[in-house]
């Protein structure tokens, strides 16, 4: 069990308040450098020309990685729309590299149309992440082709308007499901998205901005005292996920609700002309 550590820190911006990247090829430590190179093996191998560039993204990058409890999270820039793409591989390449590299928490492959990184008349998380959180271990850097951001209601909506869905998502696939690591993973998963969720809900007030869990929770209780103990066990579940549905489901019932109904009224402050449409 991974003890909950202060770990993490805010984006850093700029004198106008753009978020800086502070991910770098340098940062990356040594024992990460083989799983990226086969990573990138593999893209190579199964796409081809069809491959313009690849990302590492999240804390490894930024030289947060902690053995065991960090995954590797990849992106790879496609020259072909992703549907007329075959990726039936990626499954297998996954399960091989997770045995192989067992001081990885998990490797994930995915895949973005350069046609629609490039498209950023509106908000995207994936054009977000590459431009503040990745870095290009293959092709040619997209990086500088994307525009700024800020930390401020466009990033809380990403985080906010999809919540209830997610927790909902979350409680059908948890619901009568026996498979220990799928419960882990759903676990991990719709915690990590409560306590992002959390300093969504004070990105006005603070114009700070983090992938972080720990500062996160952390700006969150500051706001929300009443909440400190409730976020606290997001946290820990985030980092220490549990097999027990029945508990899992208890916390989304109890907090991931309040979360929800604290989301909507953010939503509804902040975009009060859109948010029943959801077009934001």
């Amino acid at each position: 069990m991974t003890n909950i550590k202060n770990i993490g820190r805010f984006c850093p911006t700029d004198e106008n308040g753009y978020i800086l990247n502070d991910s770098s090829l340098q940062k990356i430590k040594p024992e990460y450098s083989k799983i990226i190179e086969e990573v990138t093996n593999y893209y190579q191998t199964h796409l081809g020309l069809d491959l313009h560039s690849v990302y590492v993204r999240g804390s490894i990058p930024r030289g947060l990685g902690i053995k065991g409890v960090s995954d590797l999270d990849t992106i790879a820039i496609t020259k072909k729309d992703t549907n007329d793409i075959d990726l039936k591989w990626v499954d297998n390449a996954e399960q091989e590299l997770n045995k192989k590299f067992n001081y990885i928490n998990g490797v994930e492959f995915s895949f973005y149309y350069i046609d629609d990184i490039l498209e950023t008349a509106k908000f995207s998380i994936i054009p977000f992440m590459i431009k503040t959180h990745s870095v290009c271990v293959y092709g040619e850097d997209l990086e500088v082709l994307l525009p700024n951001y800020k930390a401020d209601k466009t990033i809380g909506n990403e985080h906010l308007l999809n919540l209830k869905d997610q927790v909902k998502q979350a409680k059908e696939d948890l619901d009568d499901n026996d498979d220990v690591e799928d419960v882990l993973d759903c676990c991990g998963w719709i915690m990590k998205i409560i306590v992002r969720a959390g300093l969504a809900l004070v990105i006005r007030e603070e114009n700070k901005y983090t992938r972080d869990l720990f500062p996160a929770y952390e700006i969150f209780s500051k706001y929300y005292p009443e909440k400190e103990s409730e976020m606290k066990q997001a946290l820990k579940y985030a980092v220490n996920p549990v097999g027990n549905t029945n508990e899992i489901i208890d916390f989304l019932d109890d907090m991931g609700d309040w979360m929800i109904s604290e989301s909507e009224k953010w939503l509804q402050i902040h975009n009060p002309k859109k948010v029943n449409n959801m077009e934001i």
